[in-house]
């Protein structure tokens, strides 16, 4: 399995890329996000691969960031969602406004998602809310695989949605004190709607 590749950017476009490594070039699908993170033609980059095998094909997807690979990683469990459209979801939303509808169960913006209906945005809200902040899997919110508190999951999930990191503590504090026993996305969501207020 690849894990990541580092070489030269030979070419590039809005859903792939092709990184000449050691003399052969891989080529590997990306979202938006990715592309706009990827440097000029013919510099060193460094992408982060997902590499999906079946029986008759391999196939290769990249991420400029861990936070973004996680984030894939997660929606593909969804059933119904593949890595293409994986990657149309990930160029759909940008990761926090993807992760806050998730949370907040806002499926008319997940269906406004090219190739996305309501069936679908309904699925991914049932069988992500929970999943999304997992503290057992690799963080959504920092890219980090180093296990994590509930409560330190949640701040960092609330700064990746692009809340100050003391107003996320402030809101995680208030609500860990009356309910400890809170998972992270029923921490998350609770403080959006307080935060939102």
């Amino acid at each position: 399995m690849i894990a990541f590749l580092n070489g030269i950017l030979h070419s590039k476009n809005q859903d792939e890329l092709i990184v000449n490594t050691g003399g052969v070039g891989y080529r590997v699908e990306i979202s938006a996000q990715t592309f706009e993170t990827l440097p000029d033609k013919g510099k060193e980059v460094h992408i982060l691969i997902y590499h999906h095998i079946t029986d008759s094909d391999q196939r290769l997807f990249g991420f400029a960031t861990s936070k973004e690979k996680n984030l894939f990683e997660r929606l593909i469990t969804v059933k119904g969602i593949g890595p293409k459209l994986g990657l149309t979801i990930l160029s759909g939303l940008p990761a926090a406004t993807l992760m806050e509808a998730i949370v907040t169960q806002d499926t008319a913006a997940l269906s406004r998602i090219s190739g996305i209906g309501k069936k679908t945005a309904e699925r991914m809200v049932l069988e992500l809310k929970d999943k999304l902040f997992d503290e057992s899997q690799p963080s959504v919110a920092t890219g980090s695989m180093e296990q994590r508190s509930s409560r330190e999951e949640a701040i960092s999930a609330l700064e990746a949605l692009g809340f100050r990191k003391k107003d996320a503590e402030n809101a995680v504090v208030q609500i860990t004190s009356k309910e400890p026993k809170l998972s992270v996305s029923e921490l998350v969501k609770k403080a959006l709607t307080d935060m939102k207020r």
